[in-house]
């Protein structure tokens, strides 16, 4: 098939599956044949590893939403057709590109779909698609909109259609399609300016060989200058920061106990503390192993120092790490909580690949790329588990249990809460619980959302 043929059949897939339909199972659908679609339009020289990954992880995200139908598994869902067809026309290309890319295209799509030469061709075997797009859809869409513009202007005529026994919302339908052409023109058609090719190689994680070369980063500043700057600013950094593990280590578990308020305000303000450290250990770290410093012999003693100083940091994060379990023992499970280690994760990873940056001589490129990886990973695990209901199981195990909350504010933990009220037997609680769990019941197949259709079973 060609270019043309994909964008014509996703369109309607994207008619026949929304129309008068709610967003649910339809779009995992959709996310599927996306994928499917992009793997066969793939030639062979960009079926990679990567892009076999990003096949499954899409249709893993697309399954996702339709058993949660959230924005969690949304965005994954996203990002990972995003980033499989980026893929499938780039293997080269640095995935960070992707936003651009695509924004531009958005931007650039009426131009684009004018030019009927780049994407639908003037000769093919068999006028088929020649002659639908002549005979069917240019004219549906004059008189789709041409409709809708009498409509507006003359009850009458708008009335005229009332009678008739075939109800179809043709304004839904060209709405839909429109809609649906725009995202799959997008999708298959999408377009890489030169200017964006022009500039892979700056996020290269390599060094190429006139970046080796020893300078001075400012012109006031000879290398011998710069380098022991650089050692003696670690040396007390280094001591600066034993100091601020001693205190806050002391205050965190030393000090006389607090209310659970004040625990938890303090406990956030100390872990935002934390991870605002780590990004400048990062930024210093950067500034001085951009360039010639991966290479200079005589940075061995920097390197070592500025080593310390990313382990001193992890230290750091794991006191971090201690204090918000201790937080959620003294309080419970609740997001904020788990994004707290989600954080100090990414935290500890951006701290590893620092730590390979200085060992392997990267560049600092090599950093934003990993770490976008890292946060695509992320999104994907927040995706496929239902945090809800593990918040939910963990902490009904409390003698402080609170139902509302968990009734109101946690997501997808109807079963557990249906579990306890059974346990409990509690006839109030059973029955709060059947009635929001029918708020998520369709009564369309397409709009279902999986998970709730299990909760009557």
């Amino acid at each position: 098939m060609k270019t043309h043929h994909y964008i014509f059949l996703s369109t309607i897939a994207f008619i026949v599956l929304f129309y008068n339909e709610n967003v649910g199972l339809n779009l995992g659908i959709l996310g599927v044949l996306y994928s499917v679609l992009t793997l066969i339009k793939t030639p062979d020289r960009n079926r990679s590893k990567t892009f076999f990954l990003l096949f499954a992880t899409s249709i893993l995200s697309s399954i996702a939403f339709a058993w949660f139908g959230d924005f969690s598994s949304f965005l994954a869902l996203v990002v990972s057709l995003l980033l499989l067809s980026f893929r499938s026309k780039n293997r080269r290309m640095k995935s960070l590109f992707l936003v651009p890319v695509f924004v531009i295209n958005f931007f650039t799509f009426f131009c684009r779909v004018f030019s009927f030469h780049e994407w639908f061709p003037k000769t093919e075997n068999s006028g088929f698609w020649k002659k639908m797009v002549a005979f069917i859809l240019i004219p549906f869409f004059f008189v789709a909109v041409f409709f809708g513009i009498y409509a507006t202007g003359s009850d009458h005529f708008a009335n005229v259609f009332n009678g008739s026994e075939l109800d179809i919302d043709l304004w839904q339908i060209f709405c839909l399609g429109v809609l649906g052409f725009f995202i799959a023109f997008n999708f298959f058609n999408f377009v890489v300016e030169k200017q964006i090719y022009q500039q892979n190689y700056v996020l290269d994680n390599e060094f190429k060989t006139e970046n080796k070369m020893q300078k001075p980063t400012f012109s006031f500043l000879d290398l011998d200058s710069e380098r022991m700057g650089g050692v003696i600013s670690f040396i007390c950094l280094n001591i600066l920061l034993i100091f601020f593990i001693v205190t806050y280590n002391y205050e965190q578990f030393y000090e006389i106990s607090k209310t659970t308020i004040q625990l938890g305000e303090e406990t956030h303000e100390r872990v935002d503390a934390v991870i605002l450290s780590i990004i400048m250990a990062i930024v210093v770290i950067m500034l001085y192993f951009k360039g010639g410093f991966n290479f200079d012999k005589k940075a061995r003693t920097l390197k070592i120092l500025a080593k310390i100083w990313l382990f001193l940091n992890s230290i750091l994060i794991i006191s971090a790490v201690v204090k918000n379990a201790e937080y959620i023992t003294n309080m419970g499970f609740t997001y904020k909580k788990l994004g707290v280690y989600a954080f100090l994760l990414l935290s500890l990873i951006g701290l590893v690949l620092t730590i390979i940056k200085i060992q392997y001589k990267k560049r600092n490129a090599f950093l934003f790329n990993s770490m976008s990886w890292c946060f695509y990973g992320m999104v994907l695990v927040c995706s496929y588990i239902n945090w809800g209901g593990i918040i939910t199981s963990q902490n009904m195990k409390r003698p402080d249990f609170a139902i509302n909350y968990h009734l109101k504010s946690i997501w997808f933990s109807e079963k557990y809460l249906l579990k306890y009220a059974e346990e409990k037997k509690d006839i109030d609680l059973k029955k709060q619980v059947l009635e929001k769990s029918k708020l998520g019941i369709s009564h369309t197949f397409l709009s279902k959302v999986f998970y709730y259709e299990t909760i009557q079973k």
